[in-house]
Formats: C-alpha cells, structure tokens, sequence
C-alpha cells in the first residue's frame, strides 16, 4: 500500500457513512472529515517523493565565538 491509500481507505468509510446518514448536521461532518482524509492522503503522497537530509552543522571555531 502505498502512503496515502489508507487515508484514502478511511475517506471512502467516512463517505459512504455520510451517504446513509439521516441527520444533515452528521452528514455534512462526515463529509468534511472524508475530505480532511482525502488531503491528509495527498500530502502523504507528496511526503513520500521528499529526501530530506539534515548535516550537523561543523563546530563553531575560537575566533567565531562572540564574547559579550
């Protein structure tokens, strides 16, 4: 499964409840929550296709450290 399929598994369960929802008020939360899931699959997609590399920066010398 790639990043955001499980995102994407949990929006359509949230869809589908919404569907068969009486109370407008929950339908339209379950919709929301549905689309919240879908961009949350979006970004872990993005996320997915990132390297991010953190380099220790090397010690400051003598001479750069400032004295008050």
């Amino acid at each position: 499964m790639s990043g955001g399929d499980e995102y994407r598994i949990k929006a359509a369960k949230f869809h589908a409840r919404a569907q068969t929802e009486n109370d407008p008020n929950t339908r339209s939360e379950l919709e929301n929550l549905a689309r919240a899931y879908l961009l949350l699959a979006q970004q872990a997609e993005r996320n997915t296709h990132m390297d991010i590399v953190y380099e220790t920066p090397p010690p400051p010398k003598d001479g750069d450290m400032k004295r008050p």
